[in-house]
């Protein structure tokens, strides 16, 4: 849909310059011939803007594909992609920090754990696992806190925990699915935009406006659109990958805790 947005609207800007070409052609074969007298400072002044066309476009010839990137996106989308880009590789090197199995159950923490309970020292274990800032830490203590209360309240803690973790975790990877969002958006506000831009020229310009008139909104337009697609693509692909793994990790945690727990089963309040 969004593409064919573009298409249309490219079409209907392309009709317009070539109705307007039509017409111009007509109107100047029903001109009467110009005064001869004023034929010598028209030739000139076509050589100048002649020789100006041509350096414009050697100018062209020679710009940069960022250059030129840059000079169709202008200051505004350049900027507020920039910080699109930014944030979302800032959002993707946290969550991939996050979503590591060492982060969220260190193995150091389960074999440690594991041995102060076989060793009935459960104040050290309840210790040891509040002291750990991982995932499976805050729901081990969650859990050794609650046991004085009976099996049943220390699971029901441990859940609540694990809710409140996975939030946390959640939350911070939602930011990658909204920059997936937003990027195309942009893109569409500036495709909207160059095409503003274009028409514009085109009801201002008493003549036939020059293609190159018409050509800066048409890049706006598209390099807009495409910029867009380059962010949203990673951000939503990314997203999934990440999504996929917390969804195995808080899966792992939650059979390794129960594991862990499970000889408390017998407590009663």
């Amino acid at each position: 849909m969004f593409v064919c947005a573009v298409r249309r609207l490219l079409s209907v800007v392309l009709i317009a310059a070539c109705a307007l070409t039509a017409s111009h052609a007509v109107a100047q074969e029903a001109a009467p011939p110009a005064d001869a007298g004023a034929s010598a400072p028209a030739d000139a002044g076509a050589a100048k803007a002649k020789n100006d066309k041509e350096k414009k476009i050697e100018e062209l010839k020679n710009e940069t594909v960022l250059a030129y990137y840059y000079r169709s996106l202008g200051l505004k989308y350049t900027v507020i992609f920039l910080g699109l880009s930014f944030t979302l590789v800032a959002f993707i090197i946290l969550n991939a920090l996050a979503l590591r199995k060492q982060a969220l159950m260190p193995d150091a923490l389960v074999q440690n754990f594991e041995a102060a309970l076989n060793e009935k020292n459960y104040q050290g274990a309840y210790e040891m696992a509040k002291s750990d800032e991982s995932f499976l830490g805050a729901i081990l203590a969650a859990g050794m806190s609650k046991l004085q209360s009976g099996y049943d309240a220390a699971e029901e803690e441990m859940n609540e925990a694990g809710s409140d973790e996975a939030m946390k975790l959640e939350h911070r990877l939602s930011y990658i699915a909204l920059i997936g969002s937003l990027a195309p958006m942009v893109g569409l506000l500036g495709t909207v935009d160059g095409m503003i831009d274009s028409f514009r020229k085109i009801e201002q310009s008493g003549t036939t406006p020059e293609p190159a008139e018409l050509a800066g909104g048409i890049s706006t337009a598209l390099i807009t659109t495409i910029v867009g697609l380059w962010l949203a693509i990673p951000a939503i692909a990314m997203f999934g990958i990440y999504k996929n793994r917390l969804a195995r990790f808080l899966y792992d945690v939650g059979a390794v805790s129960e594991g862990l727990m499970s000889r408390f089963q017998t407590v009663k309040k």
